[in-house]
């Protein structure tokens, strides 16, 4: 129960910060629609759904202790590590205005196309299932299944509620107000966090 704990934090800091999916949507909502938005929300939550399959059934077969798994572990705590500190870095600098452009939105279909095409082909997102299912390696396969789960309805859900909100111009610079505090505080966990297992394996 605590490393899917830690896990589902961890995941759903990395989601409170703005990226290139979050953008998408973003402008897809105000051109659209949140409707239209919600087909680019199911191709993100899809193609996550697809890293995180990938990354807990290959690291399944993996045995805690060996030289594979600790290097997935070294690799994944590095990332955390580096992911934080360009949550500290550009805290205060990210540029809500640009997702709000006046243009023709895509439909439906295309907009699920749209999300499926961001995500996947975001290799930080590879990198980042990869470094949570590695903490994950000594556990059950229920507790995977459960992870995996509640990682993709995250995702679908963090991202319908950005279609629905964005529009709202109150909501949006409510959320700008508070976004430099959110990546900080986001930034200085997922350091804590990753730099927790590279003691671990240091000591252990």
């Amino acid at each position: 129960m605590q490393i899917f704990l830690i896990v589902a934090l961890v995941h759903f800091l990395a989601l409170l910060s703005p990226g290139p999916d979050f953008f998408l949507v973003a402008r897809t909502s105000v051109s659209s629609g949140w409707r239209s938005a919600s087909g680019v929300c199911l191709g993100i939550a899809l193609a996550n759904g697809a890293f995180i399959t990938v990354a807990f059934t290959g690291l399944s077969m993996l045995q805690e202790g060996s030289p594979l798994f600790a290097s997935l572990q070294l690799v994944g705590a590095v990332y955390l590590v580096y992911i934080g500190m360009l949550f500290l870095r550009h805290a205060g600098h990210t540029r809500l205005t640009a997702a709000v452009g006046k243009h023709t939105g895509p439909g439906w279909w295309q907009g699920l196309g749209m999300g499926l095409l961001s995500a996947l082909l975001n290799p930080k997102n590879a990198l980042f299932y990869a470094s949570l299912a590695s903490m994950l390696g000594s556990a059950s396969a229920g507790w995977k299944a459960a992870c995996a789960l509640w990682m993709f309805g995250v995702v679908l859900l963090w991202d319908l509620l950005i279609a629905v909100a964005i529009g709202n111009q109150r909501v949006l610079r409510r959320f700008a107000r508070w976004l430099p505090w959110l990546e900080r505080s986001s930034g200085i966990m997922l350091v804590l966090l990753g730099a927790a297992v590279l003691l671990h394996l240091a000591w252990g």
